[in-house]
């Protein structure tokens, strides 16, 4: 049996971690752990497939290319569609960020 919350096993924090929990042909579920880390200032997420995302844990800001800019706390989630280009400006520390992202 295996725990969302559970990172005590991930003693390295100077990268975030993606994790995939469950994975086929259709849908891909995976777990991230952000603890600080933000996108690169030019770099942005552009994805071929689409994204819901919930934050479990933590603080994080995500913007988007056309300038929206989205705050999200504990329970926050949003659906990004494919080829929205974003990137995470924002991620906290204490707590750390726990995502839960399904991409299909």
């Amino acid at each position: 049996m295996n725990n969302i919350f559970d990172i005590d096993e991930l003693k390295n924090f100077d990268k975030e971690i993606f994790q995939d929990l469950f994975k086929n042909d259709k849908v891909r579920i995976e777990r991230i752990v952000s603890h600080g880390q933000t996108t690169p200032e030019n770099e942005w997420y552009d994805q071929n497939e689409d994204e819901w995302v919930i934050l479990l844990q933590g603080e994080a800001k995500i913007l988007f290319e056309d300038g929206e800019n989205v705050s999200l706390s504990k329970g926050d989630y949003l659906q990004i569609s494919a080829k929205r280009r974003h990137k995470v400006t924002f991620t906290s520390q204490n707590p750390p960020c726990i995502w839960l992202a399904i991409f299909s």
